[in-house]
C-alpha cells in the first residue's frame, strides 16, 4: 500500500532565514494523522538561507540524520565535534543522554536539507556524531545504504535503531529496486526529479508512505535523486 503525501499538503513555517516543510507533526504544525511512521518521527524539508542557521540547542534520546541536498551545513557540538557536510553527504547525531549543537549555513548560497529523526531502540547511552561523504558519482546503480542500525550494514554510518536510510541517483528511464523484510514500512521522498514508485507518480519533495509492500520499484521519469527510510 502506497500513500502519496503531496508537498503542498505538508506543514509549513517560514521564519525568514528558515523555510521549513514538515512531513510529520513538528513544532507548531500538528496533524494527528501524521504523528510518525513506524519509528520514524520527523522528516523536515528545510531551506536555510545563506548565513542563517540553528543556534546552539539541546537534544536527547533521538537519532538525527541530516541529508544535504544543496549547499552545505556546518555542525558544532558540546562534545567538541565540528564538521561541514556537503550536498549528497550525510551526518548522524545520536543525541543519547544529551547533546547541545548548532547548525549553520556558512555558504554564500542557500542550503537545502532533509532532517530525519528516528526514535532509538536504547536510551541512556553517550551521545555521538559522525559524517561521511557519499559522492553521487560513486554511488553506482540502485540504492546505496548511507546510515543504518540493521545487521550487515557496517559500512554505513551507524544509528542506534532498527532503521536504514538509503539513496539513489537515477537518470531518466533508469530504475532501482528495494526489498522490504516482512512487516516493515518505508517513507520515500524524491530530493529532485520525478519518479514512479510501483506505478505511483511522485514529484520532488512529495512524500510516499509505504507499507505491506515487499518489493519497491522506483523508475525515474526525469533525472532524479531519491531518499528512502526503511523502518520498523
Amino acid at each position: 500500500m502506497l500513500q502519496l503525501r503531496p508537498f503542498e499538503s505538508l506543514g509549513h513555517a517560514n521564519h525568514g532565514w528558515l523555510d521549513a516543510h514538515h512531513h510529520f507533526s513538528f513544532a507548531e504544525y500538528y496533524d494527528p494523522a501524521r504523528m510518525s511512521w513506524g519509528n520514524l518521527r520527523v522528516w523536515n524539508d528545510d531551506l536555510i538561507a545563506a548565513g542563517g542557521g540553528f543556534p546552539p540547542h539541546p537534544h536527547r534520546d533521538m537519532e538525527i540524520i541530516t541529508y544535504v541536498r544543496e549547499g552545505a551545513i556546518t555542525h558544532q557540538d558540546s562534545l567538541g565535534n565540528k564538521g561541514r557536510t556537503e550536498a549528497g553527504d550525510v551526518q548522524v547525531m545520536s543525541a543519547g543522554t544529551g547533546i547541545v549543537h548548532s547548525e549553520y549555513n556558512q555558504e554564500k548560497v542557500d542550503t537545502r536539507i532533509f532532517q530525519i529523526w528516528i526514535m532509538p531502540e536504547r536510551v541512556g547511552e553517550a551521545p555521538s556524531w559522525g559524517t561521511r561523504p557519499f559522492p553521487k558519482g560513486e554511488r553506482g546503480e540502485g540504492f546505496v545504504t548511507l546510515a543504518s542500525g540493521r545487521p550487515g550494514d557496517e559500512d554505513s554510518l551507524h544509528i542506534r535503531t532498527d532503521a536504514r536510510l538509503v539513496a539513489a541517483t537515477l537518470r531518466a528511464g533508469e530504475s532501482a529496486e528495494y526489498r522490504f523484510d516482512a512487516g516493515r514500512r518505508g517513507y520515500l521522498v524524491p530530493a529532485k526529479g520525478l519518479v514512479e514508485v510501483n506505478g505511483l507518480r511522485a514529484k520532488a519533495q512529495d512524500g510516499v508512505a509505504i507499507e505491506q509492500e515487499q518489493v519497491l520499484q522506483v523508475t525515474a521519469v526525469e533525472d532524479s535523486e531519491i531518499v528512502l527510510v526503511d523502518v520498523a
